[in-house]
């Protein structure tokens, strides 16, 4: 280790009923880490049934060589409910990285220095470094882990491998070091008080985009008592990852895992399946006025550009965006309309934007107007069905649950079926000249492969048979009729004409 500051580190052993093996837990912690960090001692009594807190502010209270703070929980926290305590005095504190070691002395703390030196010696998105005993699993086995929680480790850990495309060795160790950085953009506290925590701030990491590195540590397992409901333990782990894949594929929502940070790994475009961006660019005409309500990530709109030779006008809320080739204004639908040559338009786009509105009925209406005139143009609209048959089925075994992205969308303020959609433009004077049924987007969710491809095709066969069942979404082409008060304006014209 070598670094010219010192990283503050907060040495966090979680303790309960832990007074016969605490004094040695503290004794053990290697006193040259001060050489090179500046480091300091928390311990956290949850609220123990025996004298774990005496004992040990007995033993540090006569001079210990690092500062030192010994806390008792008014009421019992639970393992993950002491944990946040914890951390959150590591992040009011100003500490750069917090040790978690346990009372039990079941984690070596001699280990303590190899854990701390990535911290010491890297930079950028270090999130976490975690003490496996699972990367030499014989040395796990030697150390007396019994033979079912080794079978148990391995099995749950390559179940959550799966399930979060991670690759650790081990996912329930509780041997850890994190970044307070890192702490401070996952909301820990609202994860579980009980022993998952664990597994909820791992996915926590994955999603933020915090890096986590594994280190090899000894096993030791002596005569502590353990605490923890094998069963249930293994059921809350295997609930939580499966739940955390779920919301990655955008059919869940939970704010504790809704971290900005997280990013698909690999980006899968839209136009490669059947998707509203491809049966969109297939409806615009070459060389068309396109005018691209919603645009988003402008893919669609610098595509119809680049490949149809289309002049494009792309609108959305967000300031100072620019899409290749494209005329981008930001301008709130909400209230009010672009200032486009409304005239001259040959197509409207509005891909998943009704959905987003205040007053959809408002604004069709609005649109409706400023179209008025010109009967060359077409409207593409698109929006999700609330009865396709995933969302009819989780709402049969009591889960309607807003997600970041797809039909229940948790920025969406209204919500429509393929039937309520098709009656809002009508109701709103526009014919449907054309209906596509749109499936789900399974290359978002498991990339694109053969898998995927499959399922976009069959879901595509029975959504035009059983729309309002199998369609994800929903798209329109649609074409306004006149406005009355065009018609009004009009008919005045045409009488001053007759007495000319």
């Amino acid at each position: 280790m070598s670094q010219s500051v010192k990283q503050k580190v907060l040495i966090f052993i979680v303790a309960y009923n832990a007074e016969k093996t605490i004094v040695s837990v503290i004794d053990r912690i290697p006193r040259q880490l001060l050489n090179h960090f500046d480091l300091s001692l928390l311990i956290i009594d949850d609220c123990s049934k025996d004298n774990t807190q005496r004992v040990a502010f007995n033993h540090l209270k006569n001079g210990y060589w690092c500062p030192f703070m010994v806390m008792r929980n008014p009421e019992n926290q639970g393992y993950g409910g002491n944990q946040k305590v914890g951390y959150h005095y590591a992040i009011e504190n100003g500490f750069d990285a917090v040790v978690l070691l346990h009372g039990d002395g079941q984690y070596a703390p001699e280990c303590l220095p190899v854990l701390l030196d990535p911290f010491a010696n890297e930079e950028g998105h270090l999130g976490a470094v975690f003490g496996s005993r699972m990367l030499n699993r014989r040395d796990a086995l030697e150390g007396g882990m019994p033979l079912y929680k080794f079978v148990g480790n391995q099995i749950l850990t390559a179940m959550q491998n799966k399930l979060l495309g991670s690759q650790l060795s081990e996912f329930h160790t509780g041997y850890r070091v994190y970044s307070v950085k890192a702490l401070q953009n996952i909301p820990f506290d609202l994860n579980t008080n009980d022993f998952h925590f664990d597994t909820e701030i791992i996915v926590q990491m994955f999603f933020s985009g915090a890096r986590v590195v594994e280190l090899p540590i000894p096993t030791y397992y002596g005569d502590e008592v353990c605490h923890v409901d094998g069963l249930k333990y293994a059921w809350d782990v295997t609930k939580a990852s499966i739940k955390a894949r779920l919301i990655r594929m955008g059919i869940f929502f939970d704010p504790k895992f809704s971290i900005q940070g997280e990013q698909a790994s690999n980006y899968v475009s839209k136009f490669e399946f059947h998707s509203t961006h491809s049966v969109s660019f297939s409806q615009v005409p070459e060389k068309s006025v396109v005018l691209d309500l919603g645009c988003a990530d402008g893919y669609l709109s610098e595509r119809l550009y680049k490949e149809k030779g289309c002049t494009v006008f792309s609108v959305d809320m967000e300031a100072g965006r620019s899409v290749p080739g494209c005329s981008y204004q930001s301008c709130d639908l909400n209230n009010s309309l672009p200032d486009v040559p409304w005239e001259k338009l040959n197509v409207v786009v509005l891909l998943d934007v009704i959905e987003h509105l205040n007053n959809p009925e408002l604004f069709l209406e609005r649109l409706r107007d400023r179209l008025s005139g010109n009967d060359k143009v077409k409207i593409i609209v698109s929006s999700g069905n609330v009865c396709f048959f995933v969302t009819r089925i989780m709402m049969f075994i009591g889960q309607f649950n807003y997600g970041r992205r797809g039909i229940l969308d948790i920025t969406h303020t209204r919500l429509f079926t393929v039937g309520s959609l098709e009656r809002l433009v009508r109701y709103a004077a526009y014919n449907v000249i054309d209906r596509s049924y749109i499936p789900a987007p399974y290359p978002l969710a498991i990339g694109l492969n053969s898998i995927s491809i499959a399922l976009v095709k069959i879901n595509s066969l029975v959504a035009k048979i059983f729309p309002g069942l199998f369609a994800y979404q929903s798209l329109y082409v649609i074409k306004p009729r006149p406005s009355i008060k065009w018609l009004l304006s009009k008919a005045t014209e045409s009488v001053v004409l007759e007495r000319e």
